[in-house]
């Protein structure tokens, strides 16, 4: 019965309207959301409820099949929230997750040559993520040029946002995050996408300042929340970049909300360098009492130890919420050694009082290959995940044991359903007193 349902659903349902057009070409203005839109989750959610195996959990997703399904801040966007499909942090990727229910949507903020602020996951990733090695006169501005691979090496280049202008960073095209190693010319470096994403619409995404970005999401019917994540400058553009500090790159993030009347509860603030989120909570207390310190200090075990050891004094010093990767949050316990449990981290965690949010979901290989690929995201559980149906049982952990506030999807669809079922309504920014 439950198959007829999942095919007259997969049938039936409003799929993600907001994808990109093909043939756009640069400067060509996307569609904006109609002010009625509904939200729309496509199949995906369904296919998940369906592979898994039986247990309440499941009868509880199944029962939530028809809906009604409506923008829930535990959904939040990742990089847009249309990424698993959708060049990232793009127009089109944003208005996916919008489209797939995501309350909270993601600009990764990035500096261009001129101290311009930009939606880009990496200072310098403009190489795997646009067509710069296709715009000859750009691509001679890149920090390493594109270099054919040959029987050594594999092919390379480095394009950074600080090698151009905001001008110049606006007349490019967004891509899937992919490049081929084999590659003897830039036309086929472009290639690359894992096999379990697509290139489907990869037809020039169009990309965002950050100023772009506020006006779009401020336009989306729902009242969404920004989270702006400011971008740790990699090794190769050292701070101060030509007199541009650290410090100012923080307060400038800040001040672009301020200037746009940008209400601060609807701005969850991201850093994984604790001086930024200290200066918010110094500098700006109604953006800093709710800022987001994403933490990433306990990739070895001993550094793991010290990262846990160490929430209390984060929480001293006026941190309110921490965002870990999600395998930092799970590890295997039970009777058996094969349950999914909350870790050290997640008990920690909210014995210092500090909410959770957590990454990333919806970014791995189908989850039978976690194991075989060694996955960053399912590292401390792989021994007991087998099927892509337990995604949920992995969600409903982070969920209702751990207690995370939210979650970062690539596809914002499968989190909205889970949330909406499960009445979760995401991190209340009056909740966090200044």
């Amino acid at each position: 019965m439950f198959f007829y349902k999942l095919a007259m659903t997969a049938l039936l349902a409003n799929y993600v309207t907001a994808l990109p057009q093909r043939g756009r070409t640069p400067g060509q203005k996307p569609s904006t959301p109609k002010s009625d839109y509904y939200i729309s989750l496509g199949p995906r959610p369904y296919y998940l409820v369906n592979d898994m195996t039986p247990s309440p959990l499941k009868d509880r997703l199944e029962s939530c099949e028809n809906g009604p399904f409506s923008i829930t801040d535990f959904s939040i966007g990742h990089r847009g929230g249309g990424t698993l499909q959708i060049p990232e942090a793009t127009v089109e990727s944003t208005t996916a997750g919008a489209r797939m229910g995501a309350g909270v949507l993601e600009c990764d903020v990035a500096f261009t040559r001129d101290r311009g602020l930009v939606c880009r996951h990496s200072l310098c990733d403009l190489h795997t993520t646009t067509n710069i090695l296709l715009k000859p006169e750009l691509a001679a501005k890149c920090s390493v040029p594109f270099t054919p691979a040959n029987g050594t090496r594999p092919a390379n280049a480095l394009c950074c946002t600080s090698d151009i202008t905001m001008a110049e960073y606006m007349t490019l095209c967004g891509k899937m995050d992919s490049f081929n190693a084999s590659a003897r010319n830039p036309q086929d470096y472009q290639f690359g996408t894992p096999n379990w994403r697509t290139e489907l619409y990869n037809q020039c995404g169009s990309l965002m300042s950050l100023d772009s970005f506020i006006t779009l999401v401020d336009s989306l019917p729902g009242h969404r929340s920004f989270t702006p994540e400011l971008k740790t400058p990699p090794s190769t553009v050292p701070m101060p970049f030509n007199g541009y500090t650290q410090e100012q790159y923080a307060s400038d993030m800040i001040e672009a909300f301020i200037r746009r009347g940008i209400d601060p509860n609807r701005v969850w603030a991201q850093s994984f360098n604790p001086p930024d989120v200290f200066l918010w909570i110094n500098k700006y207390p109604q953006f800093g009492k709710h800022s987001v310190y994403l933490d990433e200090a306990g990739e070895t075990p001993a550094n793991f130890t010290a990262a846990v050891a160490r929430l209390p004094s984060l929480a001293a010093q006026g941190v309110n919420i921490v965002a870990p990767p999600m395998q930092y949050l799970l590890t295997v316990g039970g009777p058996n050694n094969n349950t999914i449990v909350p870790s050290a981290y997640a008990i920690g965690a909210r014995a210092a009082g500090l909410d959770i949010i957590t990454w990333t979901i919806e970014r791995s290989p189908p989850l039978a290959r976690v194991a075989a690929t060694r996955d960053y995201y399912y590292s401390t559980i792989a021994s007991v995940i087998r099927r892509d149906g337990q995604l949920y049982e992995v969600l409903d952990v982070l969920a209702r044991q751990v207690g995370i506030k939210g979650i970062f999807s690539d596809w914002s669809a499968t989190v909205t359903y889970y949330a909406n079922c499960f009445g979760l309504e995401g991190p209340v920014a009056a909740d966090y007193k200044p």
